[in-house]
């Protein structure tokens, strides 16, 4: 079950100590409120923001993430979406949103006060993406659906699990052609410039400033930026990293093994935050 947040904020932490895993929602929560103007939160989208569909072109976050993670970020040092989609589809879903970062193709593009900044070493790879997608549509069975994200494509089998086998095969065939990276996920193979860029990365950099941060993920793209956090808190006495895995029946149990805490659904985490936000004072 996953834990709930503090009820309110009327008590302080114990003492300002760093403290150590595993530990409770609640005394996560209160020493994150002690730090929270040193404190960034990362999430990222499909499957914690929003549920997983078999059409991504139709996720949307759900209807309450978008008021909680405004309110948050006006009471911590940042928020970031980190996320496999382009930040075209994110600005798309989060433009009412004014003060959430957002990084997309896993860092690849990123969105910061009003202006996309790309990686330059990923762009050369922006015309052999495009043929890469047309041909997946010509090759692949029908059932498959192509996802072409300008820097990298996606295939999705969600629909037509017993085809993994045939799309990794494929996928993995067209990696070695090119010159490719192969991105695994919930029930999807994606297909990547050889540009070194993750999420783990995206999350080591983004604390390099930070006292306290928080990530919340769903697959195993997400284990490097679990990794990442316990990466800083290594090096750095002072650092407080929480990660939260968001469970699902394809990729939950290996990654809610990996978290501090599991919490059910992207509801869920809407929730857990909503009822964590008083802990931050107004």
């Amino acid at each position: 079950m996953p834990e709930t947040p503090p009820e309110s904020s009327s008590e302080a932490p114990l003492n300002n100590a760093r403290p150590s895993h595993p530990l409770s929602a609640a005394e996560a929560w209160q020493f994150t409120a002690s730090r929270a103007k040193d404190t960034t939160f990362f999430f990222d989208f499909d499957g914690v923001l929003s549920p997983v569909t078999d059409d991504p072109d139709a996720s949307q976050p759900v209807p309450s993430v978008l008021g909680v993670l405004e309110q948050l970020a006006a009471r911590v040092a940042r928020v970031a979406i980190v996320s496999a989609r382009p930040v075209s589809f994110l600005r798309s879903r989060f433009q009412s949103l004014e003060h959430v970062d957002l990084y997309g193709l896993y860092g690849l593009e990123v969105w910061h006060d009003g202006d996309v900044v790309t990686e330059p070493a990923a762009l050369p790879w922006v015309p052999p993406m495009a043929e890469l997608a047309e041909r997946a549509r010509a090759e692949l069975p029908e059932p498959i659906l192509v996802e072409y994200k300008r820097l990298s494509v996606a295939l999705h089998y969600r629909t037509a699990p017993q085809l993994a086998a045939q799309v990794e095969r494929w996928g993995h065939e067209q990696a070695e052609r090119l010159g490719l990276r192969v991105q695994g996920g919930r029930m999807v193979v994606e297909l990547k410039p050889p540009v070194d860029q993750d999420k783990g990365m995206v999350i080591s950099e983004g604390v390099l400033n930070a006292g306290c941060a928080w990530y919340f993920g769903d697959d195993m793209s997400d284990i490097k930026a679990f990794d990442a956090l316990r990466a800083r808190e290594a090096v750095d006495p002072d650092f407080f990293g929480m990660c939260v895995a968001v469970a699902n029946p394809e990729t939950g149990a290996e990654v809610s093994s990996a978290a501090d805490l599991t919490l059910e659904s992207p509801e869920a985490v809407a929730g857990f935050l909503a009822g964590a936000l008083p802990a931050f004072g107004r």
